[in-house]
């Protein structure tokens, strides 16, 4: 393991390397949803497969990445993606995105496909809300802070199981942790965000997942979003919410693997 600091024009992007510290290993990058740092990956990584190298990274307002002030475009949280791709020598990987990840993916996957080679696109779309709902996030967080914000993010996040059995308190404290310039920031880039057209280009193996008790980007929008891939394929993820990587973490490494498999991945640094 090992944790560094990429500066990307001042800003300071938080990132960790797990699995192979090594340049010629195929390589996965994972990208954070909303509110959420990178250890959401933290039950996923002991289910991969061995000989990959395993990319987290905390976007700018999240984590340990620096907060600069707002409102952030997409184009800064793709840039900074790529960032940390380049600081790390990345080519050809396989990028997993989450919610808003999985916009930075699509926006990455066209910006650069010299570092990415195949998509995990996971519980997320091309376009997710619009202006008057994010307007009324970025509202409510400015004046009253994060805590109001958190039981109902919770409550969206999970399916009934986890939310039943689970402990969703650490997640609860994980939102209410979250520096809301970082969190409104964010929040602006996704309002002004419409991949639709740009990702219809794509051309890349692509897997889709979708939790089918998603309260926040629904199977059906993430399906629309996967159907403009030719050949991407498409998975729902049962008794799932909106983070399937807490819920149910080694089926979702399953998953994963799978996939790394069927595109022949783990042989590309061989």
């Amino acid at each position: 393991m090992r944790e560094l600091s990429i500066d990307r024009d001042g800003v300071q992007i938080f990132a960790r390397i797990d699995g192979l510290d090594d340049v010629t290993a195929p390589t996965i990058v994972f990208s954070n949803a909303l509110a959420t740092a990178l250890n959401i990956w933290d039950g996923v990584l002991p289910h991969l497969p061995n000989g990959l190298r395993i990319v987290r990274y905390d976007m700018r307002g999240h984590g340990r990445s620096d907060t600069p002030q707002g409102p952030y475009s997409m184009g800064q949280l793709v840039s900074d993606a790529a960032a940390v791709c380049d600081a790390l020598d990345i080519q050809e990987a396989m990028f997993v995105g989450l919610s808003v990840g999985g916009m930075i993916a699509q926006g990455l996957a066209v910006k650069r496909p010299d570092l990415i080679r195949a998509l995990i696109l996971s519980n997320t779309a091309a376009k997710i809300g619009n202006p008057a709902l994010w307007q009324n996030q970025i509202g409510t967080v400015m004046a009253n802070g994060m805590a109001p914000m958190a039981d109902e993010i919770v409550q969206r996040w999970f399916g009934r199981d986890f939310k039943r059995h689970g402990d969703t308190r650490i997640w609860r404290d994980m939102v209410t942790t979250c520096d809301p310039i970082g969190y409104v920031g964010v929040c602006a880039a996704i309002s002004g965000t419409d991949f639709y057209t740009p990702t219809s280009g794509l051309r890349i193996p692509t897997l889709g997942l979708a939790g089918a008790e998603d309260g926040l980007t629904p199977a059906d929008l993430t399906r629309e979003t996967i159907d403009l891939i030719p050949g991407a394929q498409f998975k729902v993820l049962r008794r799932s919410g909106h983070l399937p990587c807490v819920e149910n973490p080694e089926h979702y490494a399953q998953v994963i693997s799978d996939f790394v498999t069927a595109t022949g991945h783990l042989s590309q640094g061989l």
